[in-house]
């Protein structure tokens, strides 16, 4: 069951235009600008996290996808004992429930005295749906204090191909990496 969350973890699908909702904070004392040399944040089993990266496919469409996303930012890769930051992802999926009422049958009403009268019914509508969450996390290398982060959040849509898959994180990690570094200009 886990491994099945899982797997759908990260993926945030789109229903054609784009719906992510993103959010961001950062240091405000530190020069990204500064900051050009790169490294992942290395797993360990005291820390916890390697329990996020159960979906090994989604982990490499994501790392691939934050390459890409880094290296358009200006930022090189190099050994992590020359890193400036460390960058680190995080997936999680809520179980989320919407729940709509709506009123019809206003006006004319023949059963009421006289056959006037207000008709109303509600029809009440309960839809659960999954949210999948996306999280990067730049890291100082040396203090390990977090920098920036960066999260968005989306409906997740089962049944999507590979490629849509991999298409669909692209979207997600360009959208939340348009907050990256702080204070560029659009």
């Amino acid at each position: 069951m886990l491994k099945h969350i899982m797997v759908w973890a990260g993926i945030l699908l789109l229903a054609g235009c784009s719906s992510i909702s993103t959010d961001y904070d950062y240091n405000e004392d530190v020069n990204f600008a500064e900051l050009t040399k790169w490294n992942w944040l290395e797993m360990t089993k005291d820390t916890g996290s390697h329990k996020y990266h159960v979906d090994g496919l989604n982990d490499r469409r994501i790392r691939e996808g934050l390459e890409q996303q880094l290296t358009a930012a200006g930022l090189t890769k190099v050994p992590a004992a020359e890193a400036q930051i460390l960058v680190n992802y995080l997936t999680k999926v809520e179980n989320k429930t919407d729940v709509n009422t709506f009123y019809t049958s206003f006006g004319y009403y023949p059963y009421s005295v006289r056959g006037f009268g207000a008709g109303l019914q509600a029809d009440t509508r309960v839809h659960e749906y999954k949210e999948g969450t996306l999280i990067i996390d730049i890291v100082d290398a040396k203090s390990k204090e977090l920098l920036w982060r960066g999260a968005g959040s989306d409906t997740i849509k089962e049944g999507r191909t590979p490629a849509e898959r991999t298409e669909q994180i692209q979207e997600a990690l360009k959208t939340i990496f348009a907050a990256y570094p702080p204070g560029k200009k659009k």
